[in-house]
């Protein structure tokens, strides 16, 4: 009987150990754990303050979400490729800022719905409507010379068969060397409707009137033609620039961001572009005249030209190579149905138009 007391007896403090040890262990599960959260400065969706708080629209809409799925969290500045890997190693729980969506990304970590849906876009110099470069290249280019060549040659055949008519009966278009030259000069002359010297001092022979007046209408037809052709090579289109969208990228000193998706666009593309370290040094390089063009998400350079750029750069309207924003997750993680909800809650609501608007100061038309 003893030794049944005893068994009961430990029987008992056993069962009540584990009793308080598992009311322990629920105890301290029933507090979140404290999340870590990785960003970086990509404004306006995630901006760091001088006392080290985060803002920006990214950053809002993790709050709100967060606040609705009652998590603790707290916030970690690391760099583009920093927000993948340390999801993907687990190191970081989410990362939240303006990350798009991409193929390699997908193969790493999981991504919550997207939230913001956007394209590239193309900042050039504000004052690229006023420039004469066009100008410039269009008369010395290869067809511009092969039509002076063109209409010179044919002056000069005219000037030559008209000495060889006029040598011997006008003293003008005499035999002598000068008289070459003086036919060769009239020819220029009433190609142009210069008058003076064409008009003063015309052939005397029948067959050399009727090759003068042949020539003079003639010319008159050719160079009215050879103007409409160069005023249609430089119209008002070609005077704004030499960036007008995509197409022109490839023809131009474009630029963009080391490491970001826009790299791998044109580089995809086969377009030759300058890398820089941040936004702000190539759009800095651009009001330089060092570059021609950058390339860059377009509402934050959009964000960025009107905020430190106003009034030297411009944004082209168009954007192109659609993608969107989301937020990175661990690979099959337990948070990505709970804030999907919240987040369609989110991007749906009234706040969040007013939040876009708060920071772009336009409707989340892209959305």
């Amino acid at each position: 009987m003893r030794k049944i007391r005893t068994l009961l007896l430990a029987l008992i403090i056993t069962l009540a150990t584990s009793a308080v040890g598992q009311s322990q262990v629920q105890g301290s599960a029933s507090e979140p754990r404290e999340l870590v959260v990785g960003t970086k400065v990509a404004p306006p969706f995630a901006m760091k303050a001088d006392d080290g708080s985060w803002h920006g629209i990214s950053i809002e809409l993790w709050r709100r979400i967060a606040r609705q799925t009652r998590l603790r969290y707290r916030f970690q500045e690391t760099t583009l490729e920093g927000l993948t890997a340390g999801v993907a190693d687990g190191s970081l729980d989410a990362a939240v800022a303006a990350l798009t969506v991409t193929v390699p990304r997908l193969r790493m970590v999981d991504f919550t719905l997207p939230f913001y849906s956007t394209g590239l876009g193309i900042a050039v110099a504000g004052n690229a409507n006023i420039t004469w470069w066009p100008v410039v290249t269009n008369i010395f280019s290869l067809g511009f010379l092969r039509a002076v060549i063109a209409l010179f040659a044919v002056s000069v055949s005219i000037g030559v068969v008209l000495w060889l008519i006029e040598r011997r009966h006008n003293e003008h278009f005499g035999t002598h060397r000068q008289g070459l030259g003086f036919s060769l000069w009239w020819s220029a002359v009433a190609m142009t409707q210069a008058g003076g010297l064409a008009g003063e001092k015309v052939p005397v022979t029948l067959l050399g009137r009727f090759l003068a007046i042949f020539w003079m209408v003639t010319s008159v037809i050719v160079i009215a033609s050879f103007t409409a052709a160069l005023s249609s090579a430089l119209t008002l289109n070609q005077l704004r620039g030499n960036v007008h969208g995509e197409a022109d990228l490839r023809y131009v000193r474009a630029a963009a961001i080391t490491g970001t998706e826009t790299t791998e666009y044109l580089d995809r593309e086969s377009i030759a572009h300058q890398d820089f370290p941040s936004p702000e040094a190539a759009l800095q390089a651009l009001r330089n005249g060092n570059i021609d063009a950058m390339v860059y998400d377009r509402p934050m350079l959009q964000w960025l030209v009107n905020k430190q750029f106003s009034g030297t750069l411009q944004v082209l309207p168009a954007s192109f190579d659609p993608q969107v924003y989301a937020i990175a997750l661990p690979s099959g993680s337990k948070l990505r149905t709970p804030l999907n909800l919240a987040l369609l809650d989110a991007v749906r609501s009234d706040w969040w138009r007013e939040t876009v608007f708060a920071y772009l100061g336009q409707p989340s038309a892209d959305r």
